[in-house]
């Protein structure tokens, strides 16, 4: 079955290689077998139409070719709203139990935040049984769906023992393929340093294995060093795993070379960065994928996005939502704050927020809606994606779609 959406205002596709951030104006957008099979202005849908019924449409092989229908094209008319593709929330903390509400006020009285307080969640999460982390973890799933987030990884890290991380890695793999495993998260209090981060290396990461596509590090003082954080990454590697990073958060460090050494798919906060730093992601493969929310929860400086972005970084916004540091899974939110607090144009935030996603994910079907890609796309309850950034903290998304299929609302 095939869907023809008319009525759109503004049309985000992030597929010109040429303008990444350009907006197709009064546009419409073809879906087809839960792909996308056309875009462009809504003058010359019918002819892409007829281009459709005579099996003349152009067909990604890269992502997934868009299969015909012989069926009839339903046709949804969006009013005059902005369509964007579905975010893509590339870091994400979900399955947990407990609360750290404590620590984001303390914080806000001027208390500095550090890594440990990952312990007290640690504690929480060991006392919680399947069930009760699978109704939270459903519950964060549904706020991410209904703010527009149609892909998301899902990282360990909140339990520290062999059959704990198991656990958590296969509760993440029932709502997500992009599973992280995190053993690396801190040294659980009471533990030998060495001896834990052998168990990282070995029992513990053969036991998340058959659930994870990544391994993950916190390179940060508090947590992991280098030399640790390297031996653990290479591990994973070792294990078929893809590469990621918590890096440079706290303060300047090795993290971000770390990555880059390594091919890491993405290097994680960002927020101190040398010069050197800088070029090593410029000359690279790896994304920079920027936390905004991180810097609001606890008052430390937001990344400079556009000094990455004029030396030729690849930038994604992401939501690290977790207990501690920052409990918010709105990717609008992200963007708003890289607009305001990181020099970032709402073009390359919505960019970052959705394309930028999907290559911290090594991921080409989503993020953009470039022929052949899977239909997800948001619809916002404004004429433009500025409203993203311009009505901050007001609920814009109208529909969201996945596989060309609506979400159903919480």
């Amino acid at each position: 079955m095939a869907t023809l959406f008319t009525g759109i205002a503004e049309l985000t596709t992030n597929a010109d290689a040429a303008a990444p951030t350009a907006t197709i104006a009064d546009a419409a957008l073809l879906v087809d077998e839960g792909r996308v099979a056309w875009s462009g202005a809504a003058a010359d849908a019918e002819t892409a139409l007829g281009a459709r019924d005579s099996g003349l449409l152009p067909q990604s092989r890269a992502v997934g070719a868009v299969s015909r229908s012989e069926a009839g094209v339903t046709r949804v008319d969006l009013g005059g709203r902005a369509v964007i593709p579905g975010f893509v929330d590339s870091h994400t903390h979900l399955v947990f139990a407990g609360d750290r509400a404590d620590e984001f006020e303390a914080r806000m009285t001027g208390v500095p935040y550090a890594a440990g307080g990952i312990r007290r969640t640690v504690a929480a999460t060991r006392e919680a049984t399947d069930d009760e982390l699978r109704v939270r973890l459903a519950a964060l799933v549904a706020e991410l769906r209904a703010q527009g987030t149609t892909t998301f990884e899902v990282k360990t890290g909140y339990d520290l023992t062999v059959d704990g991380e198991a656990r958590l890695a296969r509760l993440a793999a029932e709502v997500t393929d992009e599973v992280t495993y995190l053993g690396a998260h801190v040294v659980p209090e009471g533990a030998e340093r060495a001896a834990y981060v052998d168990l990282v290396c070995d029992g513990m990461l053969a036991a998340a294995r058959p659930h994870v596509r990544w391994v993950d590090v916190f390179c940060e003082r508090g947590a992991f060093t280098e030399a640790e954080s390297e031996r653990i990454l290479r591990a994973g590697v070792d294990a078929g795993l893809g590469v990621r990073v918590h890096g440079n958060q706290l303060g300047e460090g090795p993290g971000v070379q770390l990555a880059v050494r390594l091919g890491a798919a993405s290097v994680d906060h960002c927020t101190h960065l040398t010069d050197a730093d800088i070029a090593a992601l410029a000359g690279s493969d790896t994304v920079a994928t920027l936390l905004p929310g991180v810097e609001f929860s606890t008052r430390q400086p937001y990344p400079d996005a556009r000094r990455l972005i004029d030396a030729g970084v690849t930038v994604a916004l992401a939501s690290d939502c977790n207990p501690g540091s920052c409990f918010t899974s709105s990717m609008p939110l992200m963007i708003a704050l890289a607009v305001r607090e990181m020099g970032m144009t709402v073009g390359e935030a919505v960019w970052a927020a959705t394309a930028g996603g999907a290559r911290a994910l090594r991921r080409s079907d989503v993020g953009h809606l470039g022929v052949g890609a899977r239909a997800d796309l948001v619809v916002l309850d404004a004429p433009s994606r500025r409203h993203l950034a311009y009505r901050p903290g007001v609920p814009l998304v109208h529909r969201v779609y996945r596989g060309g299929e609506e979400l159903s609302p919480r």
